[in-house]
């Protein structure tokens, strides 16, 4: 599977729509009760970034980006502008934003992941493409700079494993893996000097 590090064009991806989805059966039995069973373990998010177009400009941007990425044939990054930090979208991450791990004294390596919930039953989210640059970590709370980060797989590597029993911790900012969920762009250009590409769907890869 292809994928290309660049990031789809901020600007117009602020335009978008879309979010989480997940699959769930939903068997209504003879006495009306329900049995309901998660077809998917993690959710999937998908996006249309038609919206987003506004100008001529945004139209050569977006045909060249996708040309580029041969339409369905080649990943991409993208900024869900609604969900791109480890914390509020209006705050700046810190370093014990989130849980990573606890140390063992031997391990070394720890995965990027976003936890959702209150505490009942929280979703842990595996973070693949984190900007590298961005990305904080701290052992038992104290922010350490002894780490490489894998910005196309969002594995912390650090220094020393943690001690025993020490919370690993990490702040960063990231970007959702997708491709274009079509092969064909329909430009509208109706209006003069402007025009839109009613529907660009995007949609999440498995990374």
């Amino acid at each position: 599977m292809g994928f290309d590090d660049v990031r789809f064009p901020v600007g117009i991806a602020r335009g978008a729509s879309g979010g989480p989805e997940r699959r769930t059966d939903v068997v209504t039995t003879a006495s009306g009760r329900e049995e309901r069973n998660s077809r998917w373990a993690a959710s999937r998010r998908s996006y249309n970034v038609g919206f987003g177009v506004k100008t001529l400009n945004d139209i050569h941007t977006v045909v060249s980006f996708f040309e580029e990425r041969r339409g369905r044939l080649r990943a991409f990054r993208f900024r869900d502008a609604a969900d791109w930090k480890s914390c509020l979208p209006t705050a700046t991450p810190a370093a014990t934003d989130q849980v990573i791990g606890t140390g063992d004294g031997v391990t070394a390596q720890f995965q990027l992941v976003k936890r959702y919930g209150s505490g009942l039953r929280d979703y842990l989210r595996s973070i693949s493409k984190p900007v590298a640059a961005s990305v904080r970590v701290a052992v038992a709370g104290q922010e350490v700079t002894g780490f490489v980060v894998d910005r196309l797989t969002g594995m912390v590597t650090l220094a020393a494993p943690p001690p025993a029993g020490a919370t690993v911790t990490a702040g960063f900012e990231f970007d959702v893996p997708v491709r274009f969920d079509t092969d064909e762009l329909r430009i509208n250009l109706t209006q003069f000097a402007a025009g839109d590409i009613p529907d660009i769907p995007i949609v999440e890869i498995r990374a």
